[in-house]
């Protein structure tokens, strides 16, 4: 989890992601996911070389990481807090709460061969370069 900049004065609120600060990498794309509807789930899949924070903006939902080894869940519910995902991790979100926004904060923009949508495969190559 990474603790973001937070500015707070009696007008609200805001809150800073900036490269060489609160991430590591050049964010390069960001996008955003909402109106997921109830019981839906997203993510299922693995990236090859893509960093992200993941941050719930409003609402909240859980994402599910795995390194071909070992799992682990984490509850995203503060727009002060991001997840950081790193490469060779395969994700899962779920639990979205009705009216949630998560953006997506990444380093590359997207390129369809840099996911892996096959969880077997994906365990295969984590697993060889462990």
């Amino acid at each position: 989890m990474v603790d973001l900049t937070e500015h707070s004065d009696p007008r609200g609120k805001l809150t800073v992601v900036e490269p060489g600060k609160e991430v590591d990498f050049e964010i390069r794309r960001a996008y955003y996911i909402h109106h997921v509807p109830a019981g839906a789930e997203r993510g299922a899949h693995g990236h090859r070389r893509l960093r992200q924070l993941i941050v719930a903006v409003h609402g909240s939902f859980e994402v599910v990481v795995d390194d071909g080894y070992a799992s682990a869940r984490f509850v995203l519910d503060d727009p002060s807090r991001g997840l950081y995902v790193g490469p060779m991790v395969w994700r899962d979100m779920v639990a979205f709460a009705p009216g949630t926004v998560g953006l997506w904060l990444v380093s590359e923009p997207y390129d369809e061969s840099e996911y892996y949508r096959d969880y077997d495969e994906y365990l295969r190559d984590a697993r060889a370069i462990a």
